[in-house]
């Protein structure tokens, strides 16, 4: 599996996006839903990969930074096909890797609070992720889960080591 930086002009990335979303408020109470359309995640706050196994979608994921050291995970969704294939896990993992190299110390999601949602809670929960307070612009919800995980803040930078290349046919 390989996820890469974008792939909202894809028509597969937006049919799943689509999918994400309808399945998500056919779940939730009307008000309650609080997923990105495809214009919203195109805002210059927001980061968006997608997941793939070869050439076919396995899942996708956003970030959107709500601070200078606070995120915001927006629009996880693994294709039906790729479910339990470790897609979500991937993607948070990435997520919280970005997270980490933009400075932020803070990560946090809104998910929904019915049975639906149960897997991807699970999901977050395995990744170190405890429910919270709102935050940000959202509101108390009986419909809603939040949830924040503490990220270690930036230490002092490291240099890489590095690799003499001695094959001289690369020299020029």
């Amino acid at each position: 599996m390989k996820i890469v930086s974008g792939g909202l002009d894809d028509p597969r990335v937006q049919a799943l996006l689509e999918h994400h979303a309808s399945t998500a408020r056919a779940q939730t109470a009307r008000g309650s839903e609080h997923a990105l359309d495809l214009e919203g995640l195109r805002a210059p706050e927001i980061r968006f990969w997608s997941a793939w196994d070869g050439n076919t979608l396995a899942g996708v994921g956003a970030l959107r930074r709500l601070s200078e050291s606070h995120g915001e995970i927006k629009s996880m969704h693994t294709a039906e096909s790729h479910r339990g294939m470790g897609v979500g896990s991937a993607m948070v993992r990435h997520i919280i890797k970005a997270a980490l190299a933009s400075g932020m110390t803070r990560l946090s999601l809104e998910t929904g609070s019915w049975p639906y949602f149960n897997a991807a809670r699970a999901l977050y929960r395995k990744h170190g992720f405890t429910e919270c307070a709102p935050f940000g612009d959202y509101a108390a919800d009986a419909n809603s889960v939040y949830m924040m995980k503490e990220l270690p803040a930036a230490g002092p930078a490291r240099s890489e080591p590095t690799t003499r290349n001695t094959d001289r046919s690369e020299r020029p």
